[in-house]
């Protein structure tokens, strides 16, 4: 799966922070339920514009930020 197909960043559209695409529904809320607890249904129930691969690209993506993150040592 290539979450591109389903993340989009605009300027436009919440100040450009990645979104689902077709919505104003952020990687970060997404990330924000599932992390408290939210199943993918719940989130599907609470979000009816998302789907199971849109909540899976957001985890892709995630992922992908995460392992090309650089690391600074505050020391």
């Amino acid at each position: 799966m290539d979450y591109r197909d389903y993340i989009e960043s605009n300027s436009e559209i919440m100040l450009g922070k990645p979104v689902i695409k077709g919505t104003r529904i952020t990687v970060a809320l997404i990330l924000k339920k599932l992390s408290e607890g939210a199943k993918h249904e719940d989130i599907i129930s609470g979000y009816p514009a998302i789907t199971a691969p849109a909540i899976n690209a957001a985890l892709a993506y995630a992922s992908d930020v995460v392992a090309n993150e650089t690391l600074i040592s505050a020391a």
